[in-house]
């Protein structure tokens, strides 16, 4: 079906921060399958490990106990602050899945009877039904209306407008089930969030007995340069979603939880292919191999790295550039709003430059390349940015 407006390219193969096309050409990419191959491309360590998983188990369901699954729950539980884990296939269906417990939490804990679920403008939890209606940008609700109801939006780190919102609605008595936010929006336009606005969030939720859930889809796995966007921030949510890295390119997505919010009972959700064998091995190998390379330290390296180069262009490029946002690997640069060209226009002359970037709205270009990327391949990104941006004076 006609769902997407693909970039005139063939990729063939691939190699650590590189990939082939069907014409031999060779692209740096600093897309990797957007934020989600975590270790490049064709990993030794996860070709390794999942030819041998390929040889014993790939799935059975989750009617059986699941060896892999347990080791990954284990291994995400002792490295974060979450208590329990629900595995699923993507970060739609993570956010569904908190969704669905937002909801449960509303009616059983506070005694809503149409919960509201609070979001931010600008943010993006997915392509559902449910995901897109909890995703604060119009633009993707046009044609899929009716939205789903209970959900209401607030500007993302303005706390006088989400302290005045949460007051009218909680006016005559319990009615928000939950905050679901992004600690940087990713898909709508690298917005990191502002540690004060957060902490209070967090104090506000706390005292109405509201979960506050994390969409940690793109910064969570070590991108941002801890393993878990909420340490940026020097706060626990009640919930937090993964997906994209989790995987290193594989599909899984979980959604994890501390004590007090692990509502679920047999029959409350399910997924036939989440947690099974093959993805929980794989996404435990990026976990074990990002702990063994000692990448989130290479990730806070690498990223100011790239970020001191993004703000050289900016300052050699003022009339295209506006400036530069993010966290670890996950930048975004920012053009100048009366610039006549736009972040889909760049990734598309970087093409002519062999390098794959990726648009966050029509105004941001982001770079999202592998936890991988060795400081000589930062250089050349930024050499292969400015070819491109070069394009455009």
């Amino acid at each position: 079906m006609g769902t997407y407006k693909r970039f005139p390219v063939t990729l063939l193969r691939g190699k650590g921060c590189w990939v082939w096309d069907d014409h031999g050409h060779q692209y740096l990419d600093a897309v990797a399958g957007i934020a989600t191959c975590a270790l490049g491309h064709s990993d030794r360590a996860l070709r390794r490990s999942l030819g041998q998983q390929l040889k014993q188990l790939q799935h059975v369901s989750n009617l059986y106990r699941i060896p892999e699954q347990e080791a990954l729950a284990h291994w995400l539980v002792e490295n974060s602050c979450a208590d329990s884990v629900f595995f699923c296939n993507s970060g739609a269906e993570a956010n569904e899945a908190a969704i669905k417990l937002a909801r449960k939490h509303g009616h059983r804990r506070r005694g809503i009877d149409r919960p509201i679920i609070l979001t931010a403008n600008s943010s993006f939890h997915g392509r559902t039904l449910a995901a897109i209606s909890a995703t604060g940008q119009p633009n993707f609700h046009k044609g899929f209306e009716p939205m789903v109801e209970g959900f209401e939006f607030f500007p993302f780190n303005n706390l006088q407008a989400f302290e005045q919102q949460l007051n009218r609605l909680e006016a005559q008595g319990p009615s928000v089930a939950a905050v679901l936010i992004e600690p940087l929006q990713g898909e709508g336009g690298v917005n990191p969030g502002e540690a004060g606005f957060f902490r209070r969030l967090r104090e506000l939720c706390s005292q109405h007995q509201i979960l506050l859930i994390f969409d940690e889809v793109q910064v969570g796995m070590g991108r941002c340069g801890n393993w878990w966007g909420y340490q940026q921030l020097g706060i626990e949510p009640d919930a937090f979603t993964l997906a994209k890295g989790l995987g290193g390119g594989h599909a899984i997505g979980a959604l994890l939880v501390k004590q007090h919010a692990d509502l679920f009972e047999p029959g409350d959700h399910a997924s036939t292919f989440g947690g099974n064998p093959f993805a929980c091995k794989a996404a435990l190998t990026v976990a074990k191999e990002i702990e063994r390379r000692g990448l989130i330290a290479k990730v806070q390296q690498r990223g100011a790295q790239l970020r001191e180069g993004l703000t050289d262009l900016v300052q050699r490029f003022p009339r295209q550039l506006k400036g530069v946002r993010g966290w670890g690997l996950l930048q975004g640069l920012v053009l100048q709003d009366e610039s006549t060209f736009t972040a889909p226009n760049v990734a598309q002359a970087a093409l002519e430059e062999k390098l794959l970037v990726i648009a966050a709205g029509p105004k941001v270009v982001r770079m999202v390349p592998p936890l991988i990327i060795k400081p000589s391949e930062i250089r050349q990104l930024l050499q292969r940015l400015e070819a491109t941006l070069a394009h455009f004076r």
